[in-house]
């Protein structure tokens, strides 16, 4: 499928261990009824492998591919209450451009829908744009120019747009970003310090524990046991409104 590396695994546990060696970005499409129970019609149920995979890895993106009959509208309900991402429906979505489609509606969701929920109600729209877009370019790997890029923008027009949007500097934004889907995985139980530390582009385990360090006060195991994400957006929220205030009134004495 085009724009997509896509890999088999033939068990949970090999799935597993496929998602510790994965990016954050990658997205699994499971069988939720797989190992199939006894072939009884209506007698197919949920997976107790994809709950315990769920409950390891609640950072990663699944999608369950299934037929929906009327009468699965449980199972349904019991995946999203689970954790699951969305439902790829076999009845429906049997087309190439159609499983396509749904891919990319939920590639590198996981950050940009933690920020979604911590972001001041009160931020501008571009001062959100420019976070979300952050978030996207460091889920995927990208660097500083690839923050402009994307946003069709030179990096100059970025570093104004951040200045008057009461935003840190951009690579200050995106190191930030970093941390911070640092702190997603690593409230994941399944993931050990390391694989995290590669899921985000640091060299080493060493790398991101003096990241977090300087960003937080505090390294990955003990940021673990008080919730990484929520004490991670508490600084950066912290920061933010600092920055924000600093702006402010410069503007306002300026203009």
């Amino acid at each position: 499928m085009r724009g997509y590396q896509c890999s088999f695994v033939a068990t949970w546990d090999r799935l597993r261990e496929a998602v510790v060696e994965s990016p954050p970005t990658a997205i699994l499409v499971v069988d939720p009824y797989s190992p199939a129970t006894p072939a009884t019609p209506g007698a197919c149920r949920l997976s107790s492998d994809l709950r315990s995979l769920l409950l390891e890895f609640p950072s990663a993106t699944v999608l369950a591919a299934m037929d929906v009959p009327p009468g699965r509208s449980g199972d349904l309900r019991t995946l999203g209450e689970w954790g699951v991402t969305d439902v790829i429906c076999l009845d429906e979505d049997d087309t190439p451009e159609a499983v396509y489609r749904r891919l990319r509606s939920v590639e590198g969701r996981t950050l940009q829908a933690l920020l979604q929920r911590t972001l001041p109600p009160m931020m501008s729209g571009r001062a959100r744009m420019l976070m979300m877009t952050a978030a996207e370019v460091v889920s995927v790997g990208g660097k500083g120019r690839d923050l402009a890029r994307r946003l069709h923008l030179s990096e100059r027009t970025v570093l104004r747009w951040a200045e008057r949007a009461g935003l840190p500097a951009p690579r200050r934004m995106l190191a930030w970003m970093r941390i911070l889907l640092a702190a997603v995985l690593l409230d994941d139980p399944g993931r050990t310090v390391l694989s995290v530390a590669h899921a985000c582009g640091y060299a080493s385990d060493s790398s991101l524990r003096r990241a977090m360090q300087d960003f937080l006060g505090t390294g990955p195991s003990a940021l673990r046991k008080e919730g990484a994400f929520g004490r991670a957006s508490r600084v950066f929220l912290g920061e933010l409104s600092i920055t924000r205030a600093e702006r402010r009134d410069r503007y306002s004495l300026r203009f």
